[in-house]
């Protein structure tokens, strides 16, 4: 199954680094937030991933153009026919797509346009810019059980995001609600699973917004489901955000990090 990661926006709120590279690409622990979230994806077994590219999007490319050589041993011979020779591969066993999908798309249509890349076929998606430790075999679980065309992943950070309604089962998404306080409301917090039917509520224009009329069209007709995580989950917006991260990590509480370290 392919994942889908939207990394094309602009990161205006961590301007002080996003102005150099794309958002996904500031780093955590010495590695992309990015390279973090696949290899969370990775350690359930999701090694195949749609990269949706955009603001600055030529850095990713050139990170994972480079990924091979910067992760191996090698020598370069330049008395025969400079001659590389790569001695130890660490490297992922990823198979990574990067879709350029426009500068100012918003992410309905960002999604729309690596439809090619995905097929017929169900698929995961989320953020380029948050991590988690949802439990994704049961995320899938619950979603290809459900039979709903989207199954988000809510969380309850508290109250400075937009909120969800959920029906009286509690496993349905009925409505979107503004930014409340503290009430205990539930937010999307990425970490989706989809079905193909997906690409009938999206379009490719620039304008198209995800988490506006796609999705509010499939709640509205009980298309929409969620998966309620209690663990961790952290987005990084600011530069605050970005430091509890990297505290986290050199503490060794990083609760994503669940891979085993390379020998």
């Amino acid at each position: 199954m392919k994942v889908v990661i939207l990394a094309g926006g602009l990161g205006t709120r961590i301007s002080e680094e996003s102005h150099l590279k794309p958002k996904p690409m500031i780093e955590i622990g010495g590695q992309p937030i990015l390279w973090h979230i696949m290899k969370y994806y990775s350690s359930f077994g999701f090694h195949d991933f749609v990269i949706c590219c955009g603001y600055k999007g030529h850095i990713i490319k050139e990170y994972f153009a480079d990924y091979y050589l910067h992760r191996s041993d090698v020598t370069f011979d330049f008395s025969a026919e400079n001659r590389m020779t790569v001695h130890a591969n660490v490297a992922e066993p990823w198979r990574v797509t990067l879709v350029d999908t426009g500068l100012n798309t918003q992410t309905g249509g960002r999604v729309k346009r690596v439809q090619k890349y995905i097929g017929n076929e169900s698929f995961m998606l989320t953020y380029g810019d948050g991590v988690s430790n949802v439990n994704l075999k049961a995320l899938l679980a619950q979603h290809r059980s459900s039979g709903k065309v989207v199954t988000l992943t809510g969380i309850q950070p508290g109250g400075r995001f937009g909120v969800l309604d959920l029906d009286e089962s509690g496993k349905t998404v009925s409505g979107f609600r503004e930014k409340a306080k503290e009430d205990g409301g539930w937010i999307n917090g990425g970490f989706m699973a989809m079905t193909p039917e997906v690409f009938e509520y999206l379009k490719e224009e620039e304008g198209c917004i995800l988490e506006r009329e796609p999705l509010e069209r499939l709640a509205q007709e009980g298309n929409l489901g969620i998966y309620k995580h209690h663990g961790f989950w952290q987005c990084m917006d600011t530069q605050r955000d970005r430091g509890l991260l990297e505290s986290l990590w050199r503490q060794g509480k990083a609760s994503w990090k669940v891979w085993e370290d390379a020998t």
